[in-house]
C-alpha cells in the first residue's frame, strides 16, 4: 500500500495534519473489552488488512455469482434475453436495497461487528443452496434436447432463487457496515489517522476488484467450461474464508456503540417540530436547546453545529415556556436537542447528491447486462481460445486496479498543489468526475454497437442473427472507461456518504448510498421494459430482441448517455450549493 509515512510528510510540511501524539483514540470508540481503545494496539491499518481480506473473499464470492448470472439463466433456466437481464438487475436491485435492513440493525441495536457476523452466515447458507441447485441431479433443470430446451420445474426455481435471495439478505448486512467499520478503525480527531482513512476508502475498493478480478475471469471459465457445481462452489468457499478472515481480526478492532434507531431520532424531529409550530425560532441559534455536556446525547455521535437551513425543522428545539419553567427536557418527542435537528437537516441536503448515483448505477448494470449480450453477438475467439463474453469485465476490474494506485500515489499529491485539499479533490469533485467519465463509457459502447450492426448488415447476418465476426476485445474501451467512472464515483460516494454523515447514521448512509445502485438496477429493468414495449408494440422487432443484429442496442446506450449527461446537469447544480456538516 506504499510507505504512509512518505504520504504523511508533505502534509505535515504545509501543516495539514498535526504531528502531537495521542496515547487513546478519541472519537467514542472502545476496544473488545469495552474500554476506550490503545492507539497502538488496536485500530489503523494494523486493523485493515482482516477487513480488507474479508471484503476480497467477500466480493469474489459475490461476483463469482452475479457476473455471470445472465449467462446461467438463459443458457441454463432458459430465459430469454429480456427476463434474464430484468431477473439479473432485479436480484441486483435486491441486494442493495436490503443493506437498509442491515443498518438499522447496527446503527440502533447490535453495531457494525455484530451485524457483520450474523449476516455473512445467512451469505453462507445462501451460497450452499445455490451451489446445491446447480449440483444435485434433481434439482438442476434439463438440458437442452437440439432446439427444445425444457423449463425448470417449480422446486428446481425454488431452490435456485431461494439461494440467490438469502445471497441477497446476507449482504444487506455485510454492504452497509464493512466499509464504515473499517474506516472506524481510524480516529477522526487525530490527523494523521484522518489522512490515512482518505487512502482506506482507495484501498477498500481495490481490495474489492481484486476478488472481482478472479470471479470475473477465471470463476467465468470454470462456470461455462468445467460446471456450474463447481464455478458456484468455489465462492462458496471463499465465503467461509470471509468469515474467519473477519474474526481473526477481532482482537485488534475498534468498536463504535450503536447510538439507538435512526428512524426514530428523525420522527421525534418531524414530531416535535410539528407539536411546536406556532412557536417562533430565536434569532440566537445559541437559545435551541443542546446538552451542556462535553458530549452528545445520541450515544456514539458528536455535537453538530447549527445550521440556518430548513428553519421550520428548528422548532423542534426551541424550548418552550413550559419546558423552560419545569426544567423537564427529557421527552424527545417534545423537545430534542440541536445535535439531533442537524442530522436530519443533513439527510435533507444529502439528497440530490445521493439522487445523482441512480442514474449512475443503472449505467453500471449494463456491465453485467447489455454488454454482455452484446459481447455474445460478437466474435469470442481469440485464437483457439473461446473467450466467455461475460470474462470482459475483467477489464472494468482491471482498470479499476490500475486506477486506484495511479489515484491514491500520482493524482492526488498532483491535484493537492491546485487544491490546497489534503486528500486531493473533495468528495464532491471526485464524484462529478465519475459522471462525466460515465457519459464517454455509454458512447462508447454505442459507437462499438453502430460498428457491429452495420458489418452484420453487409455480411448479410441480420437474419440469421450469428456472431458478427468483429472481435470481442472491442468492448474493451468501454469497460476500461467504466471502471475508471467506478473509482472516481463510487469511492467518492463511499467516502461522502462516512464523512458527511452523523456520527450515529453513518450505516444508515452507507446503506443509503447502496440503495442507489438498487434504484439503478429497478430503473434498469424499468427502461429495458418499456424500451420493449414502446418498440415493439407496432409488431417490430425492438431495440432489444433476441436476435441483436435486427435490433438497435446502439439507441439504448445513446438513451443512456443522454440520460446520464442530464444527470451531471443536475448534480453540478446541486453540489455547488452543499453545506459541509461541521461536528463540534
Amino acid at each position: 500500500m506504499g510507505s504512509i509515512e512518505e504520504e504523511e510528510a508533505p502534509l505535515i510540511e504545509q501543516g495539514l495534519i498535526s504531528q502531537a501524539p495521542k496515547l487513546y483514540a478519541e472519537d467514542g470508540s472502545v476496544d473488545l473489552h469495552g474500554n476506550p481503545p490503545l492507539k497502538a494496539k488496536t485500530g489503523n491499518w494494523k486493523a485493515c488488512p482482516f477487513i480488507l481480506g474479508n471484503e476480497c473473499c467477500e466480493r469474489l464470492a459475490y461476483y463469482g455469482i452475479a457476473g455471470n448470472l445472465i449467462t446461467y439463466l438463459t443458457t441454463k433456466l432458459h430465459q430469454g434475453n429480456v427476463s434474464a437481464a430484468t431477473n439479473v438487475t432485479t436480484w441486483q436491485g435486491t441486494c442493495y436495497l436490503t443493506p437498509l435492513i442491515g443498518a438499522v440493525l447496527a446503527d440502533a441495536y447490535w453495531g457494525r461487528y455484530w451485524t457483520i457476523a450474523c449476516f455473512s452466515g445467512i451469505y453462507f447458507i445462501g451460497m450452499s443452496a445455490l451451489t446445491l441447485s446447480a449440483s444435485v441431479p434433481a434439482l438442476k433443470p434439463a438440458e437442452c434436447i437440439g432446439t427444445y430446451c425444457p423449463s425448470a420445474t417449480p422446486a428446481q426455481y425454488a431452490m435456485f432463487f431461494s439461494g440467490l435471495y438469502l445471497i441477497a439478505l446476507g449482504t444487506g448486512g455485510i454492504k452497509p457496515c464493512v466499509s464504515s467499520f473499517g474506516a472506524d478503525q481510524f480516529d477522526d480527531t487525530d490527523s494523521r489517522e484522518r489522512v490515512r482513512k482518505a487512502s482506506f476508502f482507495n484501498w477498500f475498493y481495490f481490495s474489492i476488484n481484486i476478488g472481482a478480478l478472479v470471479s470475473s475471469s477465471l470463476l467465468v471459465w470454470i462456470q461455462e467450461n468445467r460446471g456450474w457445481g463447481l464455478g458456484f462452489g468455489i465462492p462458496t468457499v471463499f465465503m467461509g474464508l470471509a468469515i474467519v478472515s473477519f474474526f481473526f481480526g477481532t482482537p485488534l478492532y475498534r468498536f463504535q456503540k450503536p447510538g439507538g434507531s435512526p428512524i426514530t431520532r428523525i420522527s421525534q424531529v418531524v414530531v416535535a417540530s410539528f407539536r411546536k409550530s406556532t412557536l417562533k425560532v430565536p434569532e440566537d441559534a445559541a437559545l435551541l436547546y443542546e446538552t451542556q455536556d462535553k458530549n452528545s446525547a445520541i450515544a456514539g455521535s458528536r455535537k453538530i453545529e447549527h445550521t440556518d437551513d430548513c428553519k421550520y425543522l428548528d422548532k423542534a428545539a426551541v424550548i418552550s415556556d413550559e419546558e423552560s419553567k419545569s426544567g423537564d427536557f427529557s421527552n424527545s418527542w417534545r423537545l430534542c436537542t440541536v445535535t439531533q435537528v442537524e442530522e436530519l437537516k443533513i439527510l435533507i441536503r444529502m439528497f440530490p447528491i445521493w439522487a445523482s448515483g441512480i442514474i449512475f448505477s443503472a449505467v453500471y448494470a449494463q456491465m453485467s447486462t447489455m454488454f454482455v449480450q452484446q459481447g455474445r453477438a460478437m466474435d469470442c475467439k481469440i485464437g483457439s481460445f473461446q473467450l466467455p463474453p461475460a470474462a470482459l469485465g475483467t477489464f472494468d476490474t482491471a482498470s479499476v486496479i490500475i486506477w486506484v494506485p495511479l489515484y491514491d500515489r500520482f493524482i492526488v499529491p498532483l491535484a493537492r498543489r491546485f487544491t490546497g485539499v489534503d486528500k486531493g479533490f473533495t468528495e464532491i469533485q471526485r464524484m462529478g468526475i465519475g459522471l462525466f467519465v460515465s457519459v464517454l463509457c455509454m458512447a462508447a459502447a454505442a459507437i462499438i454497437e453502430i460498428i457491429r450492426l452495420r458489418l452484420a448488415d453487409e455480411l448479410g447476418l441480420v437474419e440469421s442473427g450469428a456472431p458478427v465476426p468483429i472481435s470481442v476485445l472491442w468492448q474493451i474501451p468501454q469497460y476500461f472507461i467504466l471502471g475508471a467512472a467506478e473509482v472516481f464515483y463510487f469511492i467518492g460516494q463511499l467516502e461522502f456518504f462516512y464523512d458527511q454523515s452523523p456520527d450515529a447514521m453513518r450505516s444508515l448512509c452507507s446503506a443509503l448510498a447502496l440503495l442507489t445502485n438498487a434504484l439503478g438496477n429497478y430503473l434498469s429493468s424499468l427502461i429495458l421494459t418499456l424500451v420493449t414495449y414502446f418498440t415493439t408494440r407496432n409488431g417490430g422487432e425492438g431495440w432489444i430482441s433476441d436476435n441483436l443484429n435486427t435490433g438497435h442496442l446502439d439507441y439504448f446506450f445513446w438513451l443512456l448517455a443522454g440520460l446520464s449527461l442530464v444527470n451531471m446537469a443536475v448534480y453540478f447544480f446541486s453540489a455547488a450549493k452543499y453545506k459541509q456538516k461541521k461536528a463540534s
